[in-house]
């Protein structure tokens, strides 16, 4: 190929002012100007948040990341990369369910546990996660007896496909008894 055509070629004027900038350092420099419409830029700092096309937005570590209603969950469910007590990095296999229950590492847990049964309240702390064990089983049961009571008992499709039609209603009042059985057992379980 022929170098003379190659340094015969004209250079437009934006072109030569780009080399010009870079030359000075100016890299983000614009080389021509335009007319039209611009947005209107907001600058944001790093914890701000604002909304945007009805949509929440933040900065977390320099990135912009937009809020949704489960980041809470998310932050409740996701194990962090280092334990919030001894900031260490948590890779042993227990780490994962013990994180779930105390929030921090088995190693952390079996320290307080020891310091625990060094001091004698263990009997105490192991009734506490007993007690509250039974608590919440109260409450889901509760919950359950509550969304059955709650579904419609109209009519029933058999295994052979025919459909059984129903008549009356529960008896909320047996069902409150029993419910009332069900939890002075489980609360007699408590320690």
């Amino acid at each position: 190929m022929d170098q003379d055509n190659v340094l015969k070629k004209e250079f437009a004027k934006k072109d030569v002012e780009r080399l010009r900038n870079l030359m000075q350092g100016k890299y983000g420099d614009k080389t021509q100007t335009s007319v039209g419409y611009t947005k209107t830029q907001q600058f944001h700092k790093e914890g701000d948040i604002w909304e945007e096309n009805d949509t929440k937005w933040t900065i977390k570590d320099g990135i912009k990341q937009n809020i949704t209603k489960l980041d809470s969950a998310k932050k409740a469910y996701i194990m962090p990369i280092l334990c919030p007590n001894c900031k260490t990095v948590m890779k042993n296999r227990n780490d994962s369910t013990y994180y779930k229950i105390h929030k921090t590492c088995f190693r952390c847990v079996v320290l307080k546990e020891e310091k625990i049964k060094k001091e004698g309240k263990w009997q105490e702390y192991h009734n506490t996660i007993v007690n509250n064990e039974i608590d919440n089983k109260i409450k889901d049961f509760k919950l359950w007896v509550q969304e059955k009571l709650n579904e419609s008992n109209d009519g029933h499709v058999t295994e052979d496909g025919d459909v059984e039609r129903w008549v009356g209603k529960i008896n909320t009042e047996r069902v409150d008894d029993n419910v009332k059985e069900v939890v002075e057992y489980l609360e007699s379980l408590k320690r």
